[in-house]
């Protein structure tokens, strides 16, 4: 099968870039210190299910952008949550004053992605730096959580990170014509939202994996940035 073109080009994700200043952590919240970080470790690696090697399911941007050691990657489908744009925001790609979006593990359905597995060692310490990366303020949006992962050679059990309802910034469901608004005008001092949008669907693609959904929004982002910055 020829590769599918994407609307949302290169050149109309370049035209939502900002230089924008990093705003720092948002005044006012607490953040998650040391002591909270340990006991999530010891936690999480108290109810790995089984004594085999790590493994990691990635859905969004830690498909593309792992910054973790691993010496294999399978695709993967997970079932019971699905992949959404249900996190708002207001760092990094997106500001206090024009919120983004970020993708989460939310609850219903099932997820194609990545699984990756983490090389033999301190995986404590490989762990501990993903959980600073995922997790910061409280009360945490992401949720470590251990999922049955099915894959061509067999199934793995994968540390993933879900959507809390709880959480300070769930956005909850979405329709998509907001989502497809906010990620047209979201930018960040680390990117725009459809910058961020353009390289999970295209690196999706890469590996055959085909979300529907993410397809439907790439277009609708792209008609959103060319009616605002003209074709």
């Amino acid at each position: 099968m020829p590769a599918r073109t994407m609307t949302l080009t290169p050149e109309l994700v370049a035209r939502c870039h900002r230089d924008i200043a990093d705003s720092g952590p948002e005044p006012g919240l607490g953040y998650l210190d040391e002591a909270d970080y340990d006991a999530m470790l010891d936690e999480a690696l108290a109810k790995k299910p089984d004594d085999g090697p790590v493994w990691l399911f990635a859905y969004g941007s830690l498909i593309w952008k792992p910054e973790f050691a691993h010496d294999a990657e399978r695709v993967a489908v997970i079932r019971g949550y699905h992949r959404s744009f249900c996190i708002t925001m207001t760092r990094w790609r997106g500001t206090l004053a024009q919120p983004g979006l970020m993708l989460g593990l939310d609850r219903g359905g099932q997820s194609t992605g990545v699984v990756y597995r983490l090389p033999e060692g301190d995986v404590r310490a490989q762990l501990s730096t993903l959980f600073r990366r995922e997790m910061t303020a409280k009360p945490t949006t992401y949720q470590p959580r251990w999922l049955q992962a099915s894959t061509g050679e067999g199934r793995v059990a994968a540390l993933t990170f879900v959507a809390n309802p709880r959480g300070r910034t769930y956005a909850g469901r979405l329709d998509d014509d907001t989502v497809a608004e906010r990620l047209a005008l979201a930018c960040g001092h680390y990117g725009s939202g459809a910058e961020y949008l353009h390289n999970t669907v295209r690196n999706l693609e890469a590996r055959g994996i085909h979300d529907r959904h993410l397809w439907r929004l790439q277009a609708l982002v792209a008609e959103r940035i060319a009616a605002l910055h003209g074709r």
